[in-house]
């Protein structure tokens, strides 16, 4: 995010980006778990850098030749540092020598750390947004207040078939598995950092429903136990089924949010207004392959929320 806003907004890094090297954004947590082919090339970069310890983080920006040799390494931010950095391994780049580099051999994927969407299932684009009640900030902090969340809702093909049902039938309550889903895991404030994901006792009520013409209704309360996290929040939105296939499903959530988890830093103090927005998605953004971020290392219990 803060990366997004300062160093990669920068246009002499941008056309660096596009003109002499080969982009790649990954989840490293995935990567350096993963016994695969992917996997062990991502652990041969990383391995020589400072970050060997593959039970612990390696993130941060490695810049490597296409046969995976490091050439260097930098986990800090500023367009300055990163611009310089992208400059000197430029100039360590020998093309020449490398014309004999092929591709990877592909083989099965390690199914542990899966990351393709259910197949001919829903994809829903997500968005958060903190609407109010900062401080007066510095340039940094800045970046925080105006940061935007991104993230997707998957729903199976059997779920799908589901809440097409319950629109065939003129409306009722939204199934129970994907109501539980939507609020564990994206009824959050994650504008600023991974949450904490909700726990199923702190769903304290979630209500879902759909009428004739489409509409949806709904409210939610989460809360922790200590009562240091929480949101209250209403719910509105318009659902509609052409010939047996969804081609609308927006929604949004907007209510007071309060609290922080350890990689969302920088809330507004007390109570604060966020507004959670969720789309059909179509595939015209490669963020909509994105696997949700409650489904990280936990995609069976992502797919089981309500039991």
């Amino acid at each position: 995010m803060v990366d997004r806003a300062l160093t990669f907004a920068d246009p002499q890094i941008i056309n660096m980006l596009q003109n002499d090297f080969v982009p790649v954004a990954i989840d490293q947590w995935y990567q350096r778990r993963q016994q695969d082919a992917e996997g062990d090339f991502y652990r041969k970069i990383a391995g020589q850098g400072p970050r060997k310890d593959f039970n612990s983080t390696t993130q941060g920006r490695y810049i490597c030749t296409p046969d995976g040799k490091l050439i260097a390494f930098n986990n800090n931010r500023g367009p300055e540092r990163i611009g310089r950095l992208m400059r000197e391994a430029l100039d360590q780049f020998d093309a020449a020598s490398l014309e004999s580099v092929g591709p990877i051999e592909s083989e099965e994927v390690d199914e542990r750390y899966d990351q393709r969407p259910p197949k001919n299932g829903l994809i829903l684009r997500v968005n958060c947004k903190v609407l109010g009640g900062h401080r007066p900030t510095d340039d940094w902090t800045a970046v925080f207040h105006d940061a935007v969340g991104r993230d997707n809702v998957w729903f199976t093909e059997q779920e799908k078939h589901e809440l097409a049902k319950v629109i065939a039938d003129g409306g009722g309550d939204f199934p129970k598995e994907l109501t539980q889903r939507i609020a564990r895991f994206h009824l959050n404030d994650f504008t600023r950092g991974e949450p904490p994901r909700w726990r199923p006792n702190e769903v304290k009520s979630i209500e879902l429903t759909i009428a004739a013409d489409g509409r949806i209704d709904g409210s939610a309360h989460l809360e922790t136990a200590d009562h240091k996290r929480g949101y209250r929040v209403s719910l509105l939105g318009q659902i509609k089924l052409t010939d047996g296939e969804f081609t609308q499903l927006d929604m949004v959530a907007k209510g007071n949010f309060w609290g922080t988890g350890p990689y969302t830093h920088f809330a507004p103090e007390g109570e604060f207004p966020v507004a959670i927005a969720f789309r059909l998605a179509d595939g015209s953004d490669p963020s909509d392959g994105m696997i949700p971020g409650g489904a990280k290392g936990n995609r069976h219990e992502y797919f089981s929320a309500a039991d």
